[in-house]
């Protein structure tokens, strides 16, 4: 078809001319791939090309995975979207507020009033935050060395909140706390529990917080994108034995085992053969659940691991149950209603119940956002929607 041998072009085009170092990308409907490719290198200091089964740390994408999963729990009553979490995880029992820092740099904490509950944690309205886009969480961070997230430590955790839970927006490391309360509501360690309830029934057997022997041939090196615009690989692994599964980042794995958990959404909790969640689930999981509160702007406070974030920036954005979803139609042809999301190291997905349409694109390059990673993202989401509009005027 000339609109995949266009999307072809295109991503050979960004990875030859040396703006991504490689990608793969896969389209496809609730039952069919509609489109697959790769191309680049896994590592620009290796010959070794990007192949479709690549493995990529995919990062905040886990964080949909691990909703599905709790969401498996809501359905069982062994978890509750609106009861306080602090009963389950004593160490949200209590949480203190941040209110900045007094002249001698010591911090200004008071009880928060109301209780953090699953939905906040889901929504990211739980008042906590990630420190990659809260200078305040920096400067606490740093005088009391608290270890960073991506360290898989306990410790990592224990931090106050930024603003009361329900009050406002702000991208955080809830879904840490959603695997934990994973764990403590099934007696089960959280890479247990995903391999046997949403990766194995889905066939995702290439995705895992721990990379097997067989992965690690397959996987795609980190690379830095300089001040400068030069690319260089750089050492970037996540802990291999940590201390918990990083519920909101922690997987491993390959664009064709991710474009199966979003099929799944798309065929209403449905897939390989399995129903995973029920379709009243998956209703409730893409329905705006933080109300009048929009999904703002995201400021940089680590140059290193992120750019600023501002998706779509002339439009009102809402929350579901771990999904962003838009209000309007996209400048690439999504509809309004659609479902999204990103990880760290610039993989993306969209799901797209009204066109029966998702994709995934994997690149991995830090800092997120950026934008030679999102030209590539767009000019791939525009070839698939525009392959769609050509098959139904053929219809």
């Amino acid at each position: 078809m000339r609109e995949q041998a266009q999307i072809d072009q295109f991503l050979r085009q960004h990875a030859d001319t040396g703006e991504i170092p490689g990608v793969v990308a896969i389209a496809a409907t609730g039952s069919d791939i509609v489109y697959q490719g790769a191309f680049g290198r896994r590592d620009l200091s290796k010959p070794d090309p990007m192949t479709p089964d690549s493995v990529f740390w995919i990062a905040s994408m886990t964080k949909a995975i691990t909703a599905a999963a709790a969401m498996q729990l809501v359905e069982q009553g062994k978890l509750s979207l609106d009861q306080p979490i602090g009963g389950l995880l004593p160490e949200l029992a209590a949480p203190q507020v941040l209110d900045g820092f007094d002249a001698e740099g010591n911090p200004r904490l008071r009880p928060a009033t109301t209780r953090i509950t699953l939905r906040h944690l889901l929504t990211h309205t739980s008042g906590l935050c990630y420190d990659m886009w809260n200078a305040d969480m920096v400067a606490y961070r740093d005088k009391f060395g608290v270890p960073p997230i991506t360290s898989c430590r306990h410790a990592a955790l224990q931090v106050p909140i930024m603003a009361e839970p329900g009050s406002r927006w702000e991208y955080a490391i809830g879904l840490d706390f959603v695997g934990k309360a994973i764990e403590a509501a099934t007696g089960m360690r959280l890479d247990a529990y995903l391999r046997d309830h949403i990766l194995a029934p889905l066939g995702m057997t290439d995705t895992a917080f721990k990379i097997g022997a067989a992965q690690r041939q397959r996987l795609v090196a980190m690379h830095f994108r300089g001040p400068d615009g030069s690319l260089a690989p750089i050492p970037f692994e996540l802990p291999q034995e940590p201390e918990f599964h990083m519920g909101g980042g922690g997987l491993y794995g390959t664009a064709s085992d991710y474009i199966k958990f979003t099929q799944m959404i798309l065929n209403q909790g449905r897939g390989n053969g399995n129903q995973i969640l029920k379709p009243e689930t998956v209703a409730q999981m893409s329905q705006n659940h933080i109300g009048e509160l929009c999904v703002g702007k995201m400021n940089s406070a680590i140059a290193f691991a992120t750019n600023d974030v501002d998706l779509y920036p002339d439009m009102d954005k809402k929350w579901g149950l771990s999904f962003l979803i838009n209000t309007a139609p996209t400048p690439e042809g999504r509809s309004p209603g659609s479902l999204a999301w990103a990880g760290l190291a610039n993989t993306y997905y969209w799901i797209d119940p009204s066109r029966d349409i998702c994709g995934v694109i994997l690149m991995q390059v830090l800092p997120f956002a950026d934008p030679k990673c999102l030209a590539a993202f767009s000019g791939f989401e525009r070839g698939v929607y525009a392959g769609l509009d050509a098959a139904q005027r053929a219809a």
